[in-house]
This record gives C-alpha cells, structure tokens and sequence, in this order.
C-alpha cells in the first residue's frame, strides 16, 4: 500500500511507520519538522494531493492530557480543527482510506460496573484533551456522510514503550528509577498510585492499525486495547522490582491530575472479529524495554559527552 502518516515523528508514528516498511508499504513520513502547521489548510491540500496516497494514517497533534489543562484552546485546534484540514485534504485528493487516531480520553469518567468500555458507551470527555479528541471523531462521521470519505476511527487507550516521551506515566516512572540508580537514591517520587490503565505495547498498536486499514469495516469505529489493566502502585512496583535496588514510592500531590479517571479498561472484541489482532507482547517484556531505554538516556545525560 502506499501510505501517508501523519504525526510521523511521534512516539507512535515513528513505531508506525517502522512497522509499515517492515510490512512492505511505501511510506511517506510527515512530521511536525518536515510538514505544514496542521491548522495550514492550503498546505496539507497540496501535500497529500502531490503524494496520493491509498490510504492516509493521522495521528499528528496534542497528545498530552496534562498539557491540554495547560492550554484547552491550542488543544482543540490543534486536534479537532487540525484534523477537519486533514480529512479535507484527503477528502479533495480522493484518498480511499483514512484511519484516525482517537483517544480512550473520550469516554470519561466510568463506574467499575461500566468496564469494559465497548464502541457504543457514551462520551462524557472530562479533560480539554478528551473533549478536542470527541470533536475530531465527530468531524470523522461528517466526513464519510458529508464528503464520502471512508475514515477510520481507532480509539486507542493507553499504550506504551520504547520511545515514549517522559511526559507519560510508565515512561516518567522508568526514567526516575533509572535516575535513582544512577545517582544511588532510593526515593522515587509518583502521582496517583491507585488509578488503573491499560498498557497495551505501541508496536502492538501499530500492528493494529495496519490491520484496520486492511480489514476494517467503512466508516468503522474500533477501541485498540487489551482488556487488562493494571494500577500505578503495580506498574511502579514491577519497574523497582526490575531495578533490584530498595527503592521507595512517595506521592508527590504535585503529580496529581485535577481531574483523575479511577479506572479505564476496554473491550477489544470488535477489533479481533475485524482484524484476528491480539497483543502479542509481554507487559513485562515492555517495561524492560522502557526501562534499559532509560538508563541508557541517563547515562548518556551524566556523561562529559551527554550534557
């Protein structure tokens, strides 16, 4: 397939793309650097029309809950309108596919009796993020019904691994106990230890993503999870059980989100019938992953040639 990606310099467009050429795609890459503003309509008109592509992956813009607290109003224009000039570009340059990249953010706070959250739960958006990921789904449907386009919604919960910006929890967390490795402390500061996510692996996900732009169905709504999910408190101790170090956990309320989800699990089902996909990595195998990227990313920071 001849695909273009969007958001390719991105933690998950970067694994993305990777899987992409190992599957035999021709890939165009765009990135934040090497690509026009995402607000630049008349840009992205002219690039995707220059490259016509078969199929158009989006996964470019705000992708930090935090930081949408931080700026609500750059968050929604960055992913709701940003994505309404994509799904233009590819609706004008008559791309047959376009998968879109939401967010399980969209769904809000649940009761435990809620989970596992299926496609047809309703969106209670609790954060400026979830709220712009909401709006750009719904720019979704009134592309396929307005403009015929046949886009994809992939509405991925919480994923990690190698690559991943400290920003995000199970980066952050590796990155401070390989820092306390490195400089022989044992105290490593958390957020709230008793929220519960998914971790499903990136290169799973992007596995996922391919699948669904091979065998989804039109205008096709899919969660890409794992069913599992697992408490900071438990994460944190399987990342300090890695380091074989005395480390202790202490909450720092710094780190503490003003508005919290308890739990968050989804139900892949419509995604495996779709697709036969299963995550195949180990939750283990992925944090020592994380966690030997971060002391090498330390390391090379207290060396003379890494500062």
């Amino acid at each position: 397939m001849r695909a273009l990606v969007t958001g390719a310099a991105g933690f998950a467009g970067r694994h993305l793309v990777e899987h992409l050429r190992a599957s035999g795609d021709e890939v165009e890459a765009v990135g934040h650097e090497d690509g026009p503003d995402l607000l630049d309509a008349e840009g992205w008109a002219s690039l995707v029309a220059r490259h016509r592509p078969e199929v158009l992956y989006h996964l470019a813009g705000q992708t930090s809950v935090a930081a949408s607290w931080e700026d609500p109003r750059d968050t929604f224009r960055v992913n709701a309108e940003g994505t309404l000039v994509v799904l233009l570009a590819a609706a004008s340059a008559q791309v047959g596919r376009v998968l879109v990249v939401s967010s399980s953010d969209v769904y809000g706070p649940v009761a435990e009796d809620q989970l596992p959250l299926r496609e047809e739960a309703p969106l209670r958006p609790a954060t400026p993020y979830g709220a712009s990921k909401a709006a750009a789904e719904q720019l979704c449907v009134q592309a396929g019904v307005g403009f015929g386009l046949d886009v994809l919604r992939a509405r991925a919960f919480n994923h990690t691994g190698p690559g991943q910006d400290a920003r995000f929890v199970a980066a952050a967390l590796a990155t401070r106990v390989a820092e306390a490795e490195r400089d022989g402390r044992e105290r490593i500061v958390v957020g709230n230890l008793a929220a519960r996510r998914e971790f499903t692996d990136v290169r799973d996900v992007v596995r996922a993503y391919r699948l669904l732009v091979q065998h989804g169905a039109p205008g096709g709504l899919y969660n890409v999870c794992s069913g599992r999910d697992t408490s900071i408190a438990d994460l944190a101790e399987l990342l300090v059980s890695l380091s074989g170090r005395p480390l202790r956990l202490d909450v720092d309320p710094a780190l503490v989100r003003p508005v919290e989800v308890p739990a968050l699990r989804g139900d892949a089902a419509r995604l495996e019938a779709a697709t036969g996909w299963r995550p195949a990595i180990p939750f283990e195998d992925t944090l020592a992953a994380l966690l030997a990227e971060a002391r090498a990313r330390v390391a090379d920071r207290a060396s003379p040639a890494g500062r």
